[in-house]
């Protein structure tokens, strides 16, 4: 429980091929051979960041989660990323976090990009999700939910329910790592890894951005960048516009070590995020 393994897929995707996208990042997958336990995949990775939801949406029973469901199986990893999901007459960009038993969760995006107009095409979320896995809590969030601290500030969990009767030995953080995917544009890149690097120090976690490589469908171009960020603000990954697999086993003890040697997570003001 002392440790957890990541790989993270730093790829180009091919513009709106949802075929082509599985069977690449099928290939990849399959191609791992480091014991790994939570492969990471970048934002809507089976698309890019298409704006025709209405074309490329499927529902939570369709063939891309299925391919989750099945890729999960036979690594028997943990598979998270976002695509396009219909539900209810509304679409959604969903983070899906696939378990090898077949059971998942999900977190939509809360921060629609306007100036992207995806605002336009699909729902925000409203509630945050925060898997467990081997005694860690990962927050998980997608791309510009970076720019908005307040989504992700870490809030000491009240274990009793009652501030005014807490003491600090009733405090625990929420969560562990800080999770995002990404199809963040190179433009901007200085601001993806400032915004990394900041919500590590202030949320005393892992902080953990994977990004996407290569030219879009509208010539956008990014950059990758992806990283990994410890809770001291320290770069343990980084890696700029080459596809790239990392694999990185996270400690808990360091994470606790530096929270108790700088507390500074119990003078934080207390609030709640539904």
């Amino acid at each position: 429980m002392s440790t957890l393994r990541f790989s993270i897929i730093q790829t180009s995707l091919f513009w709106e091929d949802k075929g082509a996208n599985l069977d690449l990042l099928g290939q990849k997958i399959m191609g791992i051979t480091e014991p790994t336990e939570i492969i990471v995949l970048p934002e809507m990775f089976n698309t890019g960041f298409s704006m025709q939801p209405e074309k490329f949406a499927e529902t939570m029973d369709g063939p891309s989660v299925d391919w989750m469901r099945r890729m999960s199986a036979a690594t028997k990893s943990i598979i998270t990323g976002s695509l396009i999901i219909s539900e209810n007459g509304n679409y959604f960009n969903r983070l899906i976090w696939m378990l090898p038993n077949g059971q998942f969760g999900f977190y939509d995006k809360r921060h629609l990009f306007a100036f992207a107009g995806e605002d336009q095409h699909y729902t925000p979320g409203n509630k945050r999700l925060i898997a467990s896995v081997k005694g860690w809590k990962i927050n998980l969030q997608i791309c510009y939910d970076l720019r908005f601290p307040v989504w992700a500030r870490q809030s000491p969990a009240i274990i009793n329910n009652d501030v005014e009767k807490s003491s600090s030995n009733e405090m625990a953080p929420e969560y562990d790592v800080l999770l995002y995917v990404a199809n963040w544009p190179e433009k901007r890149s200085h601001a993806w890894k400032t915004l990394l690097t900041a919500r590590a120090i202030e949320n005393q976690c892992f902080t953990i951005g994977v990004n996407r490589v290569g030219l879009d469908g509208n010539n956008i171009a990014h950059s990758g960048n992806s990283m990994i960020v410890g809770p001291l603000g320290e770069v343990l990954y980084h890696c700029a516009y080459e596809e790239d697999i990392f694999h990185i086993s996270l400690q808990k003890d360091e994470i606790d070590n530096t929270r108790s040697k700088f507390p500074f997570w119990k003078d934080a003001d207390f609030f709640h995020i539904q």
